[in-house]
């Protein structure tokens, strides 16, 4: 049984979404659009025509220098203007109204009074204009124009960029629809800004620099089309090799991120996100109305989204012309060849400035290398060959270094010197590079000086290596690679919905929030808290509740006989904090000691909180642990993110040492590691002097069960862990604090509030077929492997009956494609044959960002079809369509798939002929 097939075989070959096509509907929501789409953002990119609202005669006018730049900027379609003022602009007919056009401008540029807008777009609208670019400002929430302009747009399902934006900028096809004071010359590399004033910046930067651009988009205010709407758009755009973007604020996350995610998965995405600090987050709000998010969430979105984040836009087109170059390194371990040795030092300064990571040659490396050397050669790395090496001397060293098993990338560089040649000795490394690599490994070149070094870095960059002019640009071209690398890696990751640790009991947790709850409290109690993180397996010291200063003497002698010393805390439902009302006494040694702490403490409670409540007292053994760490984990919500992880140094001095590290859940053993990597006291858990290492299992552990709670939970608000204690011996939780929603804590999870959703692993089953055993399951990143033997045997016939095309190779760019999914927008399922573990069958769903409609397709290798996996593929499908609230499903089915079409109609589809390609056949199925 062969996959039903989609139509559009043009975006198969332009890397688009493969097997898919993506069918969205635009919205004019209230305020904005936050859905998912790329519906007629077509119009954008390729129109054929355009029309100008609002041109003008006048000198200095915007009306006039936006057309001006269509006019000469050599755009080929037709072009309009429109202004009741004038008869004739630049020998062209003006027409008086967007009624009087002779034809349907697929493009608009609106450039009139704010007022006149929303009428505007709804004549274009009624026109047949589905795209606009409103470079007017002025139109506001509070002034009620821009939901009008919305509501004009709504009907007709245009896109809208802007208001208050410098304009669209497509070289490839001379469309300069903007008031940029300068044009752009054709390239590959997209750019995205939220500042009109840095696009024509960046734009006058890159004429310099002869830097060329697929498409340039000042976003405006983005009332309708945002930046992800773009990025989706982007990433199916095959002239577009990488895409730049500043950003101020990020208003739509969940949005933001699925398209960043799918866009860095095909292409380099690359960031610059303004607001790093409170004074310019302020700035950026004031300028655009919107919150920014709290910079290291930020980052941490970014990074998990396979985003590269830089800090200043000089590094924007660095960074792509290095990233842009290579795959992702496991490691950026650099090796470097130098004839300067200062140089070199500078080198390193540099890249461990940067937090990069410098080769250890083998012995063999440097014993073969002090064999070709001179004989006051550095001995190590960097790999000083002297100032006087000639052209055979540069190409032995580089060859040797990169060939080192602990080198990952080579830092080649020279400094003029009247011994030698920098010219010759570019036209080696050039000579021995292939594709800006040598021996498989990435080669970055920083030929110093300007008069004698720009003919070597002519040459370099034409046999495309990567090339700069100081030590600390080429660093941090390799610091970009490392840490785009490492933003692939995070985008690799799929944590599941489901807990695979059977130490972790939801119930449990559930039982003990539900009762707060009940209560009308908002948090827990200190022994709740502490359950749930049992619950979780997170260890905790055991605790024994006291009502009074009398039970807390007879639950202290009991815990005395077991522990040297116990403490005695304050127990409140509406106290939290216990440290700021005395609340708490450590190092008790006798049971009467305990008693009369529990007394004082009563005694501090009531005069330092009159109007709370006192529950009680907890005891506990006070716990010892050898050289352990005080380290803090726990969750907040951000308001544009939602919920995030938190890790770092912890104890009272928490906020002043400001050691924390941030990550989106959920999160798995990796992202954990990765998560403690980020902070400095990892240094001090991997242990130093007599210190032994901290166990870093039990860490990842905590880490972990933090994350699971997080996702199985979204009415918790908030949770600490401080201090987590950790040793060589384990973990241990010795406060915690867990603040819930009471409303929300019956919510099911997985949480939908999370940034970025779970691997569904609830919908996974096994089943038997034909006396064979399947397991069906979601698809992952890791089953790209699997692709390639799968392919091989489906035969040439389901092939064409799926592609309407004989085709035998796929791209790894495609595979990559089809396992790595965001779990928000499509979902794939595989069914396993578990004797083999081999790939037998696929189905595919992608739904609109509306979930009104989704497109499906199956594809059965050939020697499993007749088993019925083609069945339970379409039905699982159905019932994730079902649970998802998708309104419908459908496809589309060569006539002569006859097995396909009759199991179609076994399952209820409608199927009827498609009138436009008598070849095939449209299937659909309501499913509310």
């Amino acid at each position: 049984m062969a996959e039903a097939v989609f139509r559009d075989e043009k975006m198969v070959a332009a890397g688009a979404t493969p097997w898919l096509r993506q069918v969205c509907s635009a919205s004019a929501a209230k305020g904005r659009s936050d859905k998912m789409t790329i519906r007629n953002l077509q119009y954008l990119a390729r129109p054929l025509s355009a029309a100008v609202i609002g041109a003008s005669s006048r000198d200095g006018s915007v009306g006039r220098v936006v057309f001006d730049n269509i006019v000469d900027g050599g755009f080929e379609g037709e072009v309009w203007p429109v202004n009741p003022k004038y008869q004739e602009i630049r020998g062209r007919q003006c027409y008086r109204s967007v009624a009087k056009l002779p034809g349907k401008a697929e493009l608009a540029v609106v450039v009139t009074p704010p007022e006149t807008v929303p009428r505007i777009i709804g004549e274009l609208g009624a026109a047949g204009t589905r795209a606009a670019v409103v470079i007017t400002a002025g139109l506001n929430q509070d002034n009620g124009l821009r939901q009008a302009m919305l509501d004009a747009a709504r009907p007709y399902l245009m896109r809208i960029v802007g208001p208050n934006t410098v304009g669209l900028i497509v070289p490839p096809i001379g469309l300069n629809a903007s008031f940029s004071h300068i044009g752009a010359k054709a390239g590959d590399i997209a750019l995205l800004s939220q500042s009109g004033a840095l696009v024509t910046t960046l734009m006058d930067w890159a004429a310099d620099e002869d830097i060329g651009f697929s498409q340039i988009a000042s976003l405006g205010d983005m009332a309708d089309a945002d930046a992800g709407d773009f990025l989706d758009m982007l990433a199916g755009d095959a002239k577009t090799r990488a895409i730049l973007m500043y950003l101020e604020t990020i208003p739509n996350p969940r949005k933001f991120i699925s398209a960043a995610r799918a866009a860095a998965r095909i292409k380099p995405v690359i960031a610059i996100k303004s607001g790093r600090h409170e004074a310019a987050a302020k700035a950026a709000a004031t300028h655009t109305g919107a919150l920014s998010g709290a910079d290291r969430v930020v980052d941490a979105a970014l990074r998990r989204a396979g985003v590269l984040r830089v800090q200043d836009l000089d590094e924007l087109f660095t960074a792509a012309e290095t990233v842009a170059r290579f795959r992702p390194l496991k490691r950026a371990r650099v090796g470097i060849v130098t004839n300067g040795g200062g140089a070199g030092v500078l080198a390193v300064d540099r890249l461990l400035d940067r937090k990069g990571e410098l080769a250890v040659l083998s012995r063999s490396t440097l014993d073969t290398l002090d064999k070709s050397l001179p004989a006051n050669w550095s001995r190590g790395n960097p790999v000083d060959i002297i100032g006087d090496a000639p052209p055979a001397r540069y190409a032995n060293a580089i060859e040797l270094v990169a060939a080192d098993d602990g080198t990952d990338a080579v830092l080649v560089m020279n400094c003029p010197t009247g011994l030698a040649s920098s010219i010759d000795a570019a036209e080696a490394v050039a000579g021995l590079a292939r594709d800006g690599m040598v021996n498989g490994k990435p080669v970055v070149a920083c030929w110093l000086g300007e008069k004698t070094a720009r003919g070597g870095r002519e040459i370099l960059q034409a046999a495309n290596i990567a090339s700069f002019d100081t030590p600390d640009a080429a660093t941090g071209a390799i610091s970009h690679l490392a840490d785009w690398s490492r933003a692939q890696s995070a985008l690799m990751r799929v944590p599941s919905s489901i807990s695979e640790d059977s130490r972790h009991d939801r119930d449990a947790a559930a039982r003990i929030m539900q009762g707060a709850a009940h209560e009308g409290r908002s948090m827990l109690t200190e022994p709740e808290a502490k359950g749930v993180l049992a619950a979780y397996g997170i260890p905790v010291p055991e605790s024994v509740i006291a009502k009074t200063p009398a039970e807390v003497e007879r639950a202290a002698a009991r815990l005395l006989r077991s522990s040297e010393k116990i403490v005695v805390k304050v127990l409140s439902r509406t106290v939290s904090h216990k440290s700021d009302i005395g609340g708490v006494v450590l190092a008790i040694e006798t049971s009467r000691a305990a008693r009369d702490a529990a007394a004082e403490i009563e005694e501090r409670f009531r005069a330092g909180a009159p109007e709370s409540a006192l529950d009680g007292f907890v005891v506990q053994p006070m716990i010892r642990m050898d050289g352990a760490h005080e380290l803090i984990a726990g969750v907040s919500r951000d308001p544009i993110f939602g919920p995030v992880l938190l890790f770092g140094a912890g104890g009272t001095s928490v906020e002043v040492v400001d050691d924390t590290a941030i990550a989106l859940p959920p999160i798995d053993d990796v992202l954990a590691g990765d998560l403690i990597d980020s902070t400095r006291i990892s240094r001090l858990l991997a242990g130093y002097r007599d210190r032994k290492p901290a166990d870093r299992a039990a860490i990842v552990d905590v880490l972990n069960a933090v994350s699971r709670i997080t996702v199985d939970f979204p009415g918790i608000s908030g949770m600490d862990i401080n201090p987590l204690l950790a040793s060589d011996d384990g973990v241990m939780a010795l406060d915690a604090r867990i603040e819930i929603d009471p409303q929300g804590v019956d919510k099911q999870g997985p949480n939908r509030d999370l940034a970025i959703r779970p691997y569904p692993a609830e919908w996974q089953k096994d089943m038997t077929l034909g006396g064979r055993e399947f397991h069906l399951r979601p698809v992952k990143p890791s089953d790209f492997h699997l692709y390639p033997d799968f392919l091989a045997k489906v035969s040439p016939d389901d092939i064409r009956l799926r592609l309407l095309a004989t085709r035998r190779h796929f791209p790894d760019e495609m595979l990559v494609r089809l396992t790595q999914l965001d779990y928000e927008r499509e979902i794939a399922f595989v069914a396993l044959d578990k004797k083999s573990e081999k790939l037998a069958g696929i189905g595919r769903l992608s739904c609109d960002p509306d979930k009104e409609r989704a497109e499906f397709a199956l594809l059965v290798r050939t020697d499993m079809q007749g088993m019925g996996l083609g069945w339970e593929l379409l039905g699982q499908l159905i019932a994730f369509a079902k649970a998802e609230g998708i309104g419908e499903i459908s496809g589309t089915v060569l006539n002569e798939n006859t097995t396909m079409l009759a199991m179609c109609r076994e399952y209820g589809f409608d199927v009827h002929w498609l009138p436009d390609d008598p070849g095939l056949s449209g299937v659909s199925l309501k499913l509310r």
